[in-house]
């Protein structure tokens, strides 16, 4: 275990440090605040019932747990990896790098599934063909340098909460609305509630966007722990607003089996005329997370390289644009690639077991911290670990065995590394 944070020399092959308080907040946004809002409510309503608010809630205070926790590690060690980098410094090198694997690889899963949501809602026809040239189109912004990926963010940030605000507007102001549908009934089960935290924490999980960008983030000591809880406190607010808004004018039964359930309480609300606003807010979303999890996914592809856990060809930064640019070229040639050929249900499910398996080891990770280091209440880590595990073996059955099939290759794949580097 080391103690030492990981700095930013400045050097050719480190990242310059350009995002403010501002800027980390809106890439936090951009990640949440994405397709998963338009997305992951009719399953949790299938699995939860009338008990969606309380898997709302659940999904929430795990991710409490899950930010707090990385916003110390993050504030320790400012470098680009998130908990790849915390893993390895604070419980060995093979804890990191598993945190890495699951990052990187259940990432990549929900890049795919965010370009095919685009597809979807712009031509859905051609989705997978929309859905690859998403890929390339934004692969593009980000090679050109995170300020310009911050800008595109803070433009389908600000878009978005418009769609959002006018949907839990025309819903709450409905004369459909009946706050009888709110009501916790006997269809709400224990195990359908936790299963319905794990599909909704899929919408949350993008805070971990503001650690693995450590590295280009100025003053991280004070950006990191301000700019996470308010990313994280704002989506809270917006989900539960839209969240409430659509189960009063179409119950749990009727949000249960809604295809698109944003546009279902527009149609339910008597204004059509927002419908095809919706479709273009869901679109604009998607191409927001897809933006920002291309972002991370490339800084914690360059941590990996640079500790040789991936060719370390990867962990170049480009001389002027100042971005780790083969990464970013390959994780877009990976996702484009993904995007042509497998479908959402998959691509998400997997991504959620990937995304809780990366934040029980940063929750972990916290749970070593001193006080002189900033460790949170104690309590913090022990819940979000125990709640990541909860809920990564409360989802689906499908995405349980995918996930842990994939982390069990990824610890293999470490150990023939391993053995490799101990030969003469």
């Amino acid at each position: 275990m080391s103690g030492a944070p990981t700095q930013a020399s400045g050097g050719p092959d480190q990242l310059e440090r350009r995002l403010g308080v501002p800027d980390a907040v809106l890439i936090g946004l951009g990640s949440m605040i994405g397709a998963g809002i338009f997305a992951s409510l009719a399953p949790a309503a299938r699995a939860a019932g009338s008990g969606l608010l309380i898997g709302l809630a659940v999904a929430a205070l795990v991710a409490y747990c899950n930010a707090t926790s990385s916003a110390r590690l993050a504030a320790l060690y400012p470098s680009s990896g998130g908990t790849y980098v915390y893993g390895r410094e604070r419980l060995g090198e093979f804890w990191g790098y598993l945190a890495g694997w699951a990052f990187v690889v259940g990432k990549t899963a929900s890049c795919a599934a965010m370009a095919l949501t685009v597809g979807a809602y712009i031509w859905p026809g051609q989705a997978h063909a929309v859905a690859v040239a998403a890929v390339v189109a934004l692969t593009a912004v980000n090679y050109t340098g995170v300020q310009k990926s911050a800008l595109m963010t803070r433009l389908v940030v600000t878009l978005v909460l418009a769609v959002l605000a006018a949907v839990v507007v025309v819903s709450l102001t409905s004369g459909s609305a009946d706050a009888t549908r709110l009501d916790v009934g006997s269809d709400a089960t224990f195990g359908g509630v936790l299963q319905a935290a794990g599909l909704l924490f899929f919408a949350f999980a993008g805070y971990a966007r503001i650690a693995t960008l450590g590295e280009e983030i100025r003053d991280p000591a004070r950006t990191i722990p301000l700019a996470i809880p308010v990313a994280l406190g704002i989506t809270l607010v917006v989900y539960t607003a839209v969240a409430v808004s659509v189960l009063l004018v179409l119950g749990p039964d009727g949000l249960a089996s809604a295809g698109a359930p944003l546009t279902e309480a527009a149609r339910a609300a008597d204004a059509g005329w927002l419908v095809p606003v919706v479709r273009a807010g869901a679109a604009l979303a998607a191409l927001g997370s897809l933006l920002a999890l291309i972002l991370g996914v490339s800084r914690t592809t360059l941590a990996m390289a640079r500790d040789h856990h991936l060719p370390h060809g990867l962990a170049a930064v480009h001389p002027k644009y100042k971005v780790p640019h083969r990464a970013e070229l390959l994780i877009g040639a990976v996702v484009a690639t993904a995007a042509a050929t497998t479908d959402v249900r998959g691509a998400i499910g997997f991504s959620s077991f990937g995304v809780l398996a990366y934040y029980a080891v940063a929750n972990a990770c916290a749970l070593t911290l001193t006080r002189v280091e900033g460790r949170p209440a104690r309590i913090i880590p022990v819940l979000g670990l125990a709640g990541c595990l909860v809920l990564a073996f409360a989802l689906p059955l499908s995405s349980v065995t995918t996930g842990a099939a994939v982390l069990v290759v990824g610890a293999a794949a470490y150990g023939v590394q391993r053995a490799r580097a101990r030969r003469p």
